[in-house]
């Protein structure tokens, strides 16, 4: 994206907690909007153009997680959870729905700035096109970089956002043990907190999953016991 100004849309019923953020967002050169029932911010975000959508769960009309679905479903963009709830299965549902993070409630505004920044930027700079190198190979994975696109065996398997740049990531750096703390610096690009670790296992499982669907004998993704996972290339 060359947009000078992000674009941010907060859904949110909370119009307290929603002016916070929005008021912190702004200070920090981004715009923020603001929804604060669930369908309205669901067709909000399917007709609009935004940078990032932060979601909260327990909304009127329909609840976070079926925004999170539907919006993975159309677009690719970075999504955001935030959430009262404090339960670890919250978290893994959100997170296998396609959101990029999911962040509990209560937290800093600026804890909220920092990831909404991260996200953007990254998002922006993974989706830059590069005409040298557009292509990447390993056994029967191919990723084309340039356009987001990952193939298993010659068939298509869509990705969403960090689904796919974590399999870029190990693909770029095959054959080596990452640590899922540091699995989350560098794809997520924020220093990692206790809980996040579970975001790098879920997106982990996650692309499993594909790669056994899409028929491939030999999943390359290894589990590393008290260490963390490899790409085997």
């Amino acid at each position: 994206m060359s947009k000078e100004v992000s674009r941010i849309l907060l859904i949110e019923d909370d119009i307290s907690i929603a002016e916070l953020q929005k008021d912190y967002l702004e200070i920090n050169q981004m715009k923020a909007e603001i929804a604060r029932d669930g369908l309205v911010g669901l067709n909000r975000a399917l007709t609009e153009e935004f940078d990032l959508i932060v979601i909260d769960i327990m909304l009127p009309s329909m609840d976070g997680f079926e925004i999170c679905r539907r919006i993975r479903e159309k677009k690719n963009i970075p999504l955001m959870i935030v959430s009262a709830k404090k339960e670890d299965i919250d978290k893994v549902r959100g997170l296998g729905l396609g959101a990029d993070d999911y962040m509990t409630k209560p937290f800093s505004p600026s804890e909220l700035v920092a990831r909404v920044q991260a996200h953007i930027k990254r998002y922006q700079l993974l989706t830059q096109t590069d005409p040298v190198n557009d292509t990447l190979e390993r056994g029967a994975i191919m990723i084309d970089k340039s356009a987001r696109r990952v193939f298993v065996l010659g068939g298509e398997i869509l990705f969403p956002t960090k689904e796919f740049d974590l399999l870029l990531f190990f693909m770029e750096h095959p054959n080596r043990v990452w640590m899922k703390e540091q699995l989350f610096r560098q794809v997520w690009d924020m220093d990692e907190l206790d809980s996040d670790i579970y975001t790098v296992v879920v997106h982990v499982g996650r692309i499993r999953e594909k790669l056994k669907k899409a028929k491939l004998s030999e999943i390359p993704i290894e589990t590393i016991w008290g260490s963390g996972y490899r790409f085997n290339a």
